[in-house]
Formats: structure tokens, C-alpha cells, sequence
């Protein structure tokens, strides 16, 4: 059996006495897109380091294809740094070439390569413009495409959509869909739950330098209390007529157009239904005006862990 695109084995760093990550595992099956997820300040670039043999993990061990991170394993990797910067002076063209070389292309595949991905990518005709010239936005386009260039077994993308605007995250999207189509492993940091939803077949979340979850999105969204969603007319305090009950409600948005009504979120807790809350309802003589299930939210999910990431940890990485 081939050896995991990645493997943390009870990873900690430390900076001083701070546990930047402490005692982390997980590990990546090939061919899978996983969203590596956490708050500022959780770990995440620490670990990217550490996967990639920038940094060298205090404890534990942070193995590339079975082993420690090698030039000749690194060249199957891709990586997007949350730091960005290009050669100025370069055309897009050359630097997407360059860093194709680095990865053993010869330079004229690289550069046949360069001018497909910028083609591909919206930027065919700036091909031959210098980096110094280029948008910030279109900068930033060239540097991810750099990533792609030597058609990696396994990319590594550090916030690869911030600064991006909706019409390139789109196209980063679909960029991230067809190489995992051809088989290429990925695993990308983000803030944005919706770039998580639509792309990951997995989810790594850290938080305080720990894992808090590593599993499915299905999985993830079964960590949460299920929810319905129920209408009333807008002067009505829902909350006060469950006050006295195990369900949680919370005041949602106006929506635009509907100024005479306001919905409310009812968590269930174990055990109980949607039934059980149209009873309440009825029983407080409640007019509903509208009923439905809520859609799972990855975004409470990520509040959630977070919260409870901090509430167990935070004070040992506050002092």
C-alpha cells in the first residue's frame, strides 16, 4: 500500500514555553481534498511549515510520502505560502516557468505549460507582462498558477482565496476541482466555510494548537444540535414562550419584504423533534407563519469547536 500524501504522528512545536501545535495527528488518503480549518493564531501555518520541513516539529513526527520531507519528495508537491511575493521583474510567463524548472521541468515544457495555465485562467494576454505591472489580484493569480505549474501529486494552499475576488474564487474553485479530478491530493487553509463546503471531502479543524475535529462534512454537522426554523408574526417574542424549555431560540435577520413576520432558529436538544416544538407552539397559541428544517451550517460548526477549543485551552496559550 502507498504511503499517505501526509502523516503528522503527535506533532508539537513550541515557541519558548508556547505550544504552538500540541501533540497533533491526522493524515491525508490519496486523491482526497481536505480543508484544513482554525481561527488566527491556531496552528495552521505552523503546521504547513512543519509538513514541508521548513520548521521541525518539537515532538512527533511530519512525514511526506512515508518519509521526511526530501528534495525528491518535495518536487511532488505544490505549495501556495500565505505570504506571497514573485520576482517583479519577471514576465508571468517566465516566473510560472521558473518555478516549474525548480520543480525538474525542462524549460520549454514549462513554459508551454505556463501559457496553458494563464490562458486558462483568464490571463493569456498578459503572458509577457512583468509582474511589477500586474494587479495586485492578477499578481496573486500568476503566483497560484507558479503552484500548479509541474502538475503536482499533492498541493498545499495556504489561504489560497484571500484577496481574490468572487469572479477569480470561482475560478480558483474550479482551478482546485479539475486537478483533484486528475488525481491530485489537496489540502487547503481558509477562513471562508463556503470554499470548505463546496470543495472538501474532509475537514481538519485545529484550534489552540489542537485537533478539534477530523472527519466528514457529514460528520461535522452531526457535532450539532439539529435545528428548525419557524416563523411568527414580528411583534411576537418567541423566546418568551420557551423560556421554560429545553429548546434554545434565536432571533434571525429581517428578511427583505417580509417587514410583518420574523423567523426564529430553535435548536433541539437530544432526543426530541420538530414535532415537539410545533406542539409547543400550538400549545402557546402561537400564529405560524412558517415552518422548516434548518440546513446544517459549517460555519457553527467551526464557532462551536473553536469555542470549546478555547474554553479547555485557552488559558494554558494565554498564560
Amino acid at each position: 500500500m502507498a504511503a499517505p500524501p501526509l502523516r503528522f504522528e503527535g506533532v508539537t512545536k513550541r515557541f519558548g514555553d508556547f505550544d504552538a501545535v500540541k501533540d497533533v495527528s491526522f493524515q491525508l488518503g490519496a486523491g482526497e481534498v481536505i480543508g484544513f480549518l482554525g481561527p488566527n493564531g491556531a496552528g495552521k501555518s505552523t503546521s504547513l511549515r512543519m509538513a514541508l520541513g521548513i520548521m521541525s516539529p518539537d515532538e512527533g513526527a511530519a512525514e511526506l510520502f512515508g518519509g521526511p520531507p526530501t528534495l525528491s519528495n518535495l518536487r511532488r508537491v505544490g505549495f501556495l505560502p500565505e505570504e506571497r511575493g514573485l520576482y517583479k521583474k519577471m514576465s508571468a510567463r517566465n516566473v510560472i516557468a521558473y518555478f516549474g524548472q525548480l520543480k525538474g521541468m525542462k524549460r520549454s515544457d514549462a513554459l508551454s505549460r505556463a501559457d496553458e495555465l494563464l490562458e486558462s485562467f483568464g490571463l493569456g494576454e498578459f503572458r509577457k507582462t512583468r509582474i511589477s505591472r500586474l494587479s495586485k489580484g492578477m499578481a496573486q493569480k500568476v503566483q497560484i498558477l507558479s503552484t500548479f505549474v509541474h502538475s503536482p501529486e499533492f498541493l498545499i494552499l495556504d489561504e489560497p482565496f484571500s484577496g481574490l475576488d468572487p469572479v477569480n474564487q470561482a475560478d480558483l474553485e474550479r482551478l482546485i476541482a479539475d486537478q483533484n479530478a486528475k488525481g491530485t491530493t489537496i489540502l487547503f487553509s481558509t477562513h471562508v466555510m463556503e470554499h470548505a463546503e463546496r470543495l472538501c471531502d474532509r475537514l481538519v479543524l485545529i484550534a489552540c494548537g489542537r485537533k478539534m475535529f477530523d472527519g466528514t462534512l457529514k460528520e461535522a454537522f452531526a457535532t450539532q444540535a439539529h435545528q428548525v426554523r419557524l416563523a411568527t408574526v414580528a411583534d411576537r417574542d418567541l423566546s418568551a414562550d420557551f423560556v421554560d424549555t429545553p429548546f434554545d431560540t434565536r432571533a434571525l435577520p429581517p428578511v427583505e419584504g417580509e417587514d410583518d413576520r420574523i423567523w426564529w432558529e430553535i435548536s433541539l436538544p437530544q432526543g426530541a423533534t420538530s414535532q415537539d416544538v410545533l406542539k409547543r407552539a400550538i400549545d402557546r397559541g402561537i400564529a405560524i407563519e412558517g415552518f422548516e428544517p434548518a440546513e446544517p451550517r459549517l460555519r457553527d460548526v467551526f464557532v462551536s469547536l473553536v469555542s470549546e477549543a478555547d474554553e479547555k485551552y485557552g488559558a494554558l496559550r494565554h498564560g
